[in-house]
């Protein structure tokens, strides 16, 4: 099997794999054990096929309850599925509000989508719901422990709570934090197309150009965000090793059996 970054699946968008990365201790994250994807709703048969003939295990959900609703995942056959949302139960999240709320909150000023971001990845990083998630999502890593099994985890489109998921996943691998970020921002290469077409759409229907930035923002990754969480990491949790141990719960031994099952 061929080792690319970014997956041609059919009737997906933004899957990648965390194989490949180099750590700072000079070993790299196998290839076929992680993969992170947008929602998994309109996977074709095929797409299915493909992911299960990948060695796909678990399927990793961190959206909430109305974004599993409208769009259920198509879970490949021999996976596991795992419903873990990130943010609490009456949690609004964006990818499940209305046209009309969205124009409310963002025709106005047009960095309010920015700022909403980078509130959203504070959240991630403080929140109790989004700790319990990202504790059971290693959880479900570490039960993967057949060379050929691989997790899939992926939110609506792929980009924050998955992100943040491949963040705490790479470093715990002790994958550099320069790599990490990269890897973070890639999502931008994969998903310009589609920002861009969400942009003229809007710019069809008659909203401003203050709206249109917020969109952008909105569906698109940005170094501030990475921050926004990093940093919060950093000076309230003593870094991301710390964070992992002391909040997630993760001792020495899993992060040992993490590191065994997942690098080369």
């Amino acid at each position: 099997m061929t080792n690319n970054r970014i997956l041609n699946v059919t009737g997906g968008r933004n899957f990648r794999e965390l194989g490949g990365y180099p750590t700072v201790d000079g070993h790299t994250v196998k290839w076929h054990k992680l993969l992170r994807t947008a929602g998994l709703a309109d996977l074709t048969p095929t797409d299915q096929q493909k992911l299960t003939d990948y060695g796909v295990v678990a399927d990793v959900d961190f959206r909430s309850k109305d974004e599993q609703k409208q769009a259920p995942d198509r879970v490949p056959a021999g996976a596991t599925y795992h419903f873990l949302p990130v943010f609490p139960a009456d949690d609004q999240t964006d990818a499940s509000a209305t046209e009309d709320e969205l124009e409310k909150r963002f025709s106005a000023n047009d960095q309010a989508g920015h700022d909403h971001m980078v509130e959203v990845y504070q959240q991630m990083v403080t929140l109790p719901s989004a700790q319990s998630a990202y504790h059971d999502f290693f959880a479900t890593m570490l039960a993967a422990d057949q060379p050929d099994q691989t997790v899939l985890f992926h939110c609506t489109a792929g980009k924050d709570r998955t992100g943040m998921g491949a963040f705490f996943a790479l470093s715990a691998l002790g994958v550099d934090p320069q790599v990490i970020r990269k890897d973070y921002l890639l999502t931008n290469e994969t998903t310009a197309d589609h920002v861009n077409q969400i942009s003229e759409d809007a710019r069809k229907q008659g909203h401003g150009e203050a709206f249109v930035t917020n969109l952008r923002a909105l569906y698109s990754v940005s170094d501030d965000y990475f921050n926004a969480a990093t940093k919060l990491i950093n000076t309230q949790f003593g870094g991301a090793q710390d964070y992992l141990h002391d909040v997630l719960g993760l001792s020495h031994s899993d992060l040992n059996n993490f590191k065994q099952l997942y690098l080369d």
